[in-house]
């Protein structure tokens, strides 16, 4: 899996439209190898962005779970924290 791409699942507030269309936009990255399409493959592209934003929209909106939902600054912080851990200088 893409490492940019983030859980977006069981956050208050839920995903917002755009950290759903920047997963997408990994995502389509990842799969077709490129980070900027050429011209003749643009549109295609694009299609498949929306098309992956709009499966991931229905997806989030339809997992349920019984644990209570994350707090998205207790979350950064610990991703901060791991980060730091990962890269600090030996």
């Amino acid at each position: 899996m893409c490492r940019n791409i983030k859980v977006l699942h069981n956050f208050a507030p839920p995903a917002y439209d755009d950290e759903i269309e920047a997963a997408a936009l990994q995502y389509v990255r990842k799969v077709s190898g490129a980070t900027k399409p050429s011209q003749a493959n643009q549109a295609a592209f694009d299609d498949a962005v929306r098309e992956v934003a709009a499966a991931t929209a229905k997806l989030l909106d339809s997992l349920v779970t019984t644990a209570p939902p994350k707090n998205r600054e207790e979350e950064a912080a610990k991703a901060k924290e791991r980060s730091q851990k990962r890269f600090a200088s030996a």
